[in-house]
């Protein structure tokens, strides 16, 4: 209330019972208790800021970070339940620019007064009077003056401007009743700009804009004396409101809590402003007029009437009683007319008095106003406006609120903008600001290097991607030049000096924190105003043409002068970043260098303190990309670790109302300068708050405004629509979330903005990234928008849909045939409908409260989907990767394919690599099960088998049933793993979601693959088994007869009884043995024709092929000579002779290639055979055939002929054939039973003599046993069991743990050793070099015996322990008989140890050892054993361990590293995609073609051009997937589907190949016969650590 008795009582009361009720203890503002008094107790502020929950406040000053920052009641409609709470529910409502933010109550206190809440029904009339009073409740007033007090320049800034938004009054003079001071609020009030069209411009539909605080404008003043039973700030809320609209500019008692006393705003002085918009019928004043509203009687606020008498034009006075000296209005210097306001229905007013008064000041009758009972409000505001007009008028004082401050500094009054940082900030700022007489030459002379030079720069930058220039030069040569060009101008720009308006920014944003903002927002203000007055004038023009849209080349004109005219702090922090990367082009010790490393950490402190950073330079099409990561880099530094962030963009065509509904949804305002004048892309940080960081996940949320999209018809003039594109795709990609803002008026324009939105969704939905989106539609105005525009949902979805299938035509991907296919999109969930932002006319309307809180559902909805976002939340070197790939991929003229992106990289290298190790665990597990599947083969038939099957057949049924369990088991497994995989939310495995079904494939790919190598195994291993029983029952039977022939000839020599010699029983022996032998029947064994066999199996092979193929096959004796490849007939002749014309590799020479491979692999499967010892079986021929088919499929660069096809096959078939006869043949020899009887003659001999003479055998047999049995067996099991172990161990290691990496490593380490001989390998015969390589890197890794020692000792000790144990077993059953207890042990064996049965059964014959001391010798055998094998495990050198192993680690880290074999087409480096079945083929780094022995037909010198700089060109080429026709690089994809070749992310990429080329130039072309390179100038340039460096950055490794 406004001293003892509030003017703002009900008018039409009698109310001396409210006045005589004191509105706070010390009303008249004279008591001691507004100090602190000795006895310790609070003041009046300390008292309410304390209520408020303000206190800490006061002096540690509320920031605009604090009251931006999304916290919990951002996003809950929870009401104010406490007296804490209201000063943050009318902040949030005042920053959403809500027209309701002064009705602050909490509900506490109105629930507390009902009756329902209370139970009680029965009326209590004494209690009903008492409720009506408000003194519990909190005035408006105090709120807002509380606030003002407690928070700094810049949020009373934010708080004055919005108040205004919201046709508030805002504090003039601001009073703290503690101190008795007040302040003038020149700073608070500095940034509102207002724009009204006085009576005078009407006719040339002029209009005036300006900041209010140096707009010259007459001040009314309205105060009162004394009591007053007017309302006043009611009235004068009417004298401002036209009569279709009445706004409560000012609170007044008959607004919510306006009536509750007031216990720290008496002394306020408000003012607002009348604005005419130039219509005679609806302006109440014809000119602006400024009005100011005292609060409190000015008998206790002398100095603040004294300030209004000083600077209005007319001062009003209400009053109820006048006193008849009346001093105070007497004894004023009054500059201003004064004008008594009465209220004659009070009893109180006394005319004499006022006659006195009159006479004294001199008034005359329109100086004094009159309300009289006759009078009704009406036409009393009517009478006041008149004289309200006429004091206008007839006053010749107008003064800024500026010019004010003189006359406060005079009054002793504080004003705002002292304080000796905004001083010293403006003085910073004026320096800068205060020269600019020309925009443009002031940019061109102050700030050089962001103007042309960067214009020419990213006009280079992008030709180096799109050579649309290149026409028939070398294309590297052409970018060497570019690269030149692009050196000089950065040279240009180190060579210019910093200019002074540079060296005073740059010092002025390096000053401390608060400094620091003043200084940006007083040189935002000043270039403001200066660009203002050029930039109203050329924007009304521009709208005017740009609505006819008739002369296009006159927009085009207003358009470059618009750009040309505006200044902000943006250019400044532009030519900040050029300065910055001109200086990182210096030499890293230059000085220069060193004393700009400082810039982007102070650009990133301003980001953190909310001010705006430039993504994209709008007016030269470009991001400075060095400046802009090494700013987000340091505020990563800043920040770290709580970095997370997620990112809203807003895009919309010019003048939509995107800032104003960014500014209304996050407060934020990007310091863009004053209109339509810059284009890019800014971002701002706004901090999350603890309570809600647990339900975003994240510590930021960025925003990313755009300006500056065009409609087409405009973006025709200066070919922007590049530019839009650009700009949406990047942004889109940036996003988490993405409004795109529509102003429903303008279909056409709608249209436009979609087919760029829709363009950037279908990218990003190509490149794995799937923002979300909202489509605002502004200027809607009916309640029920949302059924009514159902239909023009409807229209958009189709149009949306249309737009798809053109995007997707002009991107290639025409799989996508509407927007759902590009994204997810609920028409019904996905639109928001927002009213108009005023309510009425400007400039004297209000923000409407509609659209206010259409903004905030929608504001709480984005929180909402943010928050359910499955991908976790970037963080800032997550968001400057993305920036820096979406911008490169965005300068290439075809996104889609030129999209490289570290974190998609890292996501797809972290998939590959758990997918190695899934794919590894699967045949790891599978080689387990198919070693004691073949050991239970192997033993089938023998005493280390009981088995209830008796058939092979049968035996191999059953395993490949097992197998197939097992199988399926394991491909099941992996398949779920791959689901569960991305089901996770970390390492942003949602970006690699478009590989999942090529992972999947891959799985059901290795699973067929695993089930023909073990069904293959397992048939080869059955049919070698079953050919062996019957050789075995031959030798079983042969053993027993002659075992039986043996014991008679002991009885025979024992009947003698004479004591026989060795020599006698030698002779003896002899002649029993060649006797039984003569008499034993051996059967001869058939050798099988293999030849024949594999000519058969050839014959069906290329029966697949045709008659043609079966009727080449008619060379005999083949393979005895190499294979030669020839051209034969004149057709190949002539195509042999073309191809050198076409400078593509010779064809013979590439077919040479090609089978020189194959035969190379042939040959390794064939000698691995051999080296088994066991019989040849048919499924080895089929496997070579399949190697070779598999081989030639792959082969894209060659054609492959049918009698090349039909030669090779005959070649390699011919060769294998005789192995494998000689295999056969070797095994039948071996194991022929006559010989192996023979060979155990001497064995049966010294049995023979021991049993003779009854010697214990039982350590002789224990050792035979364990040496001929035992050893072999688990020899047998280690070296099965390595090959796994050790490929386990390899795949450990970085370079086999993915395919890219294992290239990295190779390149590595052939740039290291710098060897020429190496590189020629690696290049002409990739597959040999690799397997060698690999082999190397084996051996080095286990060049020292101990390091496979371990992993031996393993299943050493693994072996010896079920040895152990059988033993102890069998020991147990107590058989007696020791037959049998070899036997228990052999079967306890058997499904682990592959037991040989000649050793066996010779071992069994004439035992008579006693069994209890064989154990006991068996154990201490195995412990020598054990010990033995060690020593000999020690001293094995690891060449000889691999040659033995049964699963060789070369070659299955070859199968892996290899993938699928492809080479890209032009350059022929290997694709390094993940898994088997991926869909396209891809590599890091493509070489110079040159180096694949391409070189040019006319000169024959080795060509230079880079595939993935040719894939970006106008060139073409022709090789034989094109018939020899010439083809666009550009859709090579034509012709190489499956292949995807990435222009390279950047210039440096392929500085590795470009390094080793320009090295081995001359050495090259020696060796492929043609003549050096012309090296391009900058090749020969690159260092050895740049080659390194590019490597890094081609495979992403940090």
């Amino acid at each position: 209330m406004e001293g003892i008795s509030d003017e703002d009582l009900f008018v039409e009361l009698y109310c001396e019972e409210a006045e005589d009720t004191p509105s706070t203890p010390c009303s008249d503002g004279n008591s001691d208790c507004q100090q602190t008094d000795a006895s310790g107790k609070e003041t009046q502020l300390e008292s309410l800021l304390e209520d408020l929950g303000l206190e800490h406040h006061y002096k540690e000053k509320l920031s605009l970070s604090t009251i931006l920052q999304i916290d919990e009641r951002t996003i809950t409609d929870e009401p104010a339940k406490c007296n804490s709470d209201l000063p943050w529910y009318f902040l949030k409502k005042l920053m959403m620019v809500n027209v309701t933010a002064r009705n602050v109550k909490c509900t506490s206190l109105c629930e507390s007064t009902s009756d329902a809440a209370s139970g009680n029904t029965e009326i209590d009339f004494d209690d009903l009077f008492n409720s009506q009073r408000s003194g519990d409740l909190l005035n408006p007033l105090d709120i807002i003056t509380a606030l003002f007090l407690c928070s700094d320049g810049f949020v009373q800034q934010e708080m004055a401007l919005k108040m205004s938004m919201c046709q508030f009054s805002v504090p003039l003079l601001l009073p703290n009743i503690d101190t008795k001071q007040c302040t003038l609020m020149l700073w608070a009030l500095r940034d509102i700009v207002k724009k009204y069209r006085p009576q005078s411009l009407s006719e040339s539909k002029g209009f005036i804009e300006d900041r209010i605080v140096v707009s010259e404008l007459p001040m009314i003043s309205f105060v009162r004396l004394g009591e007053c039973s007017l309302s006043k700030s009611e009235i004068l809320n009417k004298l401002l409101s036209n009569s279709q609209q009445y706004h409560d500019t000012f609170v007044h008692c008959n607004m919510q809590c306006g009536d509750s006393p007031r216990r720290i705003s008496n002394g306020l002085a408000e003012i607002t402003w009348y604005l005419p918009c130039g219509n005679e019928n609806m302006d109440i004043f014809s000119e602006p007029v400024a009005v100011a509203n005292l609060r409190g009687d000015i008998a206790s606020f002398e100095t603040q009437f004294s300030f209004l008498c000083q600077t209005s034009a007319a001062v009003f006075v209400f009053f109820d009683n006048l006193d008849s000296e009346c001093k105070l209005l007497t004894n004023q210097q009054h500059k201003a007319q004064i004008f008594l306001v009465g209220n004659h229905q009070s009893d109180r007013s006394s005319l004499d008095a006022l006659k006195k008064v009159a006479t004294k000041l001199g008034l005359t009758k329109s100086n004094i106003l009159w309300k009289t009972k006759q009078i009704n409000d009406a036409d009393f505001v009517k009478n006041l406006q008149k004289t309200v007009s006429s004091a206008v008028e007839n006053s010749e004082l107008k003064m800024t609120i500026e010019q004010m401050s003189d006359i406060a500094h005079e009054l002793g009054i504080w004003v705002d903008e002292d304080c000796s940082e905004c001083q010293t900030a403006k003085k910073n700022a004026d320096t800068i600001t205060a020269d600019i007489q020309d925009i443009l030459s002031y940019k061109e002379a102050q700030l050089p290097l962001n103007g042309q030079i960067w214009k020419e720069l990213t006009r280079l930058e992008k030709e180096e991607f799109r050579l649309r220039k290149v026409g028939s030069e070398n294309i590297e040569t052409y970018k060497s030049d570019l690269q030149m060009q692009k050196e000089k101008l950065r040279e240009k720009q180190n060579s210019y000096d910093m200019s002074n308006a540079m060296t005073c920014f740059i010092s002025a944003i390096s000053s401390p924190g608060i400094e620091r903002c003043y200084f940006l927002k007083w040189m935002r203000m000043n270039l403001d105003n200066l660009s203002r007055e050029k930039l109203s004038d050329l924007r009304e023009q521009y709208k005017k043409k740009y609505k006819k849209s008739e002369n296009k080349e006159e927009i085009k004109d207003i358009d470059k002068q618009l750009s040309n005219s505006s200044l902000g702090t943006e250019h400044f922090f532009r030519e900040m970043g050029q300065i910055y990367e001109a200086s990182v082009s210096l030499p890293e010790k230059h000085p220069s260098r060193q004393q700009l490393q400082h810039l982007p950490k102070l650009c990133a402190r301003l980001l953190l303190d909310g001010f705006p950073l430039e993504l994209v330079d709008g007016d030269a099409s470009n991001i400075p990309l060095r400046w802009v990561s090494d700013v987000l880099s340091e505020l990563n530094n800043l920040v770290s670790p709580q970095n997370k962030i997620l990112v809203v963009t807003v895009l919309g065509v010019q003048s939509t109302g995107k800032s104003t509904l960014l500014n209304t949804m996050f407060g934020v305002q990007f310091a863009v300068s004053s209109g339509r004048c810059t284009r890019g892309a800014f971002m701002l940080l706004i901090k999350i708050n603890e309570d809600v960081k647990k339900v975003l996940n994240c510590d930021f949320m960025v925003i990313i405004d755009t300006e500056g999209l065009k409609s087409p018809e405009l973006a025709q003039l200066d070919n922007s629509y590049e530019h839009d594109n650009e700009l949406a795709t990047l942004v889109v990609g940036l996003s988490d979330i993405t409004i795109i803002n529509i102003a429903m008026e303008n279909s056409t324009e709608m249209k436009d903005i979609l087919q760029i939105v829709v363009h950037a969704f279908l990218r990003m939905k190509e490149v794995g990234k799937k923002p979300k989106c909202q489509f605002v539609h502004q200027n809607v105005s009916d309640v029920s928008a949302h059924e009514k525009n159902l239909r023009d949902r409807k229209l958009l979805l189709e149009q949306l849909n249309e737009m798809t299938q053109a995007a997707a035509k002009m991107e290639k991907k025409e799989e996508n045939k509407s927007f759902t296919d590009v994204m997810e999109y609920n028409p019904d969930t996905g639109n928001w409908y927002i009213p108009g932002l005023w309510n009425g006319n400007p400039p004297m309307a209000p923000v409407n409260a509609g659209y206010s809180e259409a903004v905030y559902e929608l504001k709480k909805n984005i929180i909402q989907t943010l928050g359910s976002c499955e991908s976790s939340a970037n963080n800032v070197l997550e968001f400057t990767e993305w920036t820096k790939s979406l911008w490169n991929a965005v300068k290439h003229e075809n996104f889609i394919f030129s999209f490289r992106n570290s974190l998609v990289a890292d996501a797809y290298m972290r998939l590959c690599t758990e997918f190695n190790k899934w794919e590894w665990e699967f045949k790891k597990e599978m080689y387990t099960w198919v070693t004691e599947a073949e050991t239970k083969i192997s033993n089938f038939g023998t005493v280390a088998v009981k088995s209830e099957i008796s058939d092979m057949s049968e035996l191999l049924t059953h395993l490949k049933s097992e197998a197939c369990t097992v199988l399926s088991k394991w491909e099941t497994k992996l398949l779920e793993n791959l689901t569960q995989y991305f089901k996770q939310t970390e390492g942003h495995v949602y970006l690699v979601e478009g590989y999942r079904e090529d992972f999947a494939n891959s799985v059901k790919s290795l699973r067929r693959e695993m089930q023909n190598s073990v069904f293959n195994q397992l048939t080869a291993a059955a049919d070698i088994r079953q050919g062996m029983r019957e050789i075995d029952r031959i030798k079983e039977k042969h053993t027993k007869e002659l075992e039986e022939r043996v014991c008679a000839l002991i009885e025979e020599c024992r009947e003698k009884k004479v004591k026989m010699t060795d020599r006698e029983l030698d002779k003896e022996f002899d002649k029993m043995w060649n006797k039984t032998v003569n008499e034993l029947s051996f059967p001869v064994q058939k050798s099988t024709d293999v030849i024949a066999s594999v000519a058969n199996y050839l014959r069906t092979n290329l029966s697949l092929k045709g008659g043609h193929a079966c009727a080449l096959l008619n060379k005999k004796n083949c393979g005895l000579e190499g294979f030669k490849c020839t051209p034969e007939g004149l057709l190949n002749q002539a195509k042999h002779k073309l191809s050198k014309v076409f400078n593509i590799t010779d064809h013979v020479k590439a077919s040479q290639n090609i089978a020189d491979c194959i035969i190379t692999d042939c040959s390794q499967f064939v000698t691995e055979k051999m080296k088994s010892r066991n019989n040849y079986h048919e499924t080895y021929i089929q496997e070579i055939l399949h190697m070779i088919d598999e081989r030639l499929q792959n082969t894209q660069d060659v054609k492959i002929e049918i009698e090349f096809e039909v030669s090779l096959k005959q070649h390699i078939c011919g060769v294998a054939a005789r192995q494998f006869q000689k295999l056969h043949e070797d095994f039948i020899r071996e194991n022929d039973p006559y010989r192996c009887l023979n060979q155990n003659k001497a064995k049966f001999c010294a049995d023979f003599k021991d049993v003779f003479h009854e010697r214990d055998q039982c350590q002789k047999k224990a050792e035979e046993f364990t040496n001929c049995c035992l050893k072999p067996a688990v020899e047998d099991f280690v070296n099965r069991s390595l090959g796994p172990h050790i490929t386990v161990e390899m795949q450990t290691s970085f370079e086999f743990s993915t395919r890219m990496f294992f290239q990295y490593s190779i390149l590595l380490d052939l740039l290291s050793t710098h060897d020429f001989e190496k590189y020629l390998s690696y290049i002409c015969e990739y597959e040999q070099y690799v397997k060698k390589w690999i082999l190397d890197q084996i051996l080095k890794r286990f060049s020292n015996a101990s390091a496979t020692f371990e992993l031996e000792d393993q299943h050493l000790k693994s072996s010896i322990h079920n040895i152990n144990n059988a033993i102890n077993k069998a020991k147990t059953k107590q058989s007696g008989n020791l037959k049998t207890f070899v036997e228990d042990v052999c079967q306890e064996l058997g499904n682990k140890l592959v037991i040989s049965q000649d050793a066996l059964g010779a071992f069994m014959i004439l035992n008579n050892a006693n069994q209890e001391q064989f154990a006991d010798w068996l154990t201490e055998c195995v412990k020598d054993m054990t010990q033995t094998l060690r020593e000999k495990f020690k001293h094995t050198d690891i060449q000889t361990k691999l040659e033995n192993l049964h699963v060789k680690p070369q070659n299955e880290l070859f199968t892996k590293v290899i993938g699928c074999g492809k080479q890209c087409p032009f350059c022929k480096a290997p694709c390094e995609a993940g898994g088997k079945e991926h869909k396209e083929h891809c590599t890091s780094l493509h070489r110079p073609e040159g180096l694949g022995k391409f070189s040019w037909a006319t000169t024959e010198k080795l060509v230079t051009d880079i595939c993935s700089s040719l894939v970006n060109s106008n060139t073409h080429f022709r090789c034989n997937a094109t018939n020899g026709e010439w083809h666009p690089y550009k859709s090579y994809a034509k012709i190489f589907p499956d292949w995807r070749i990435a222009p390279d992310s950047s210039l440096q990429a392929s500085n590795y190949w470009k390094y080793v080329f320009a090295e081995f130039n001359d050495q090259f072309a020696e060796a492929y016969d043609a003549e050096p390179a012309d090296i391009p100038a900058t090749w020969k340039k690159i260092t050895y650590e740049q080659a390194e460096k590019s490597l890094k950055e081609s495979f992403n490794i940090k």
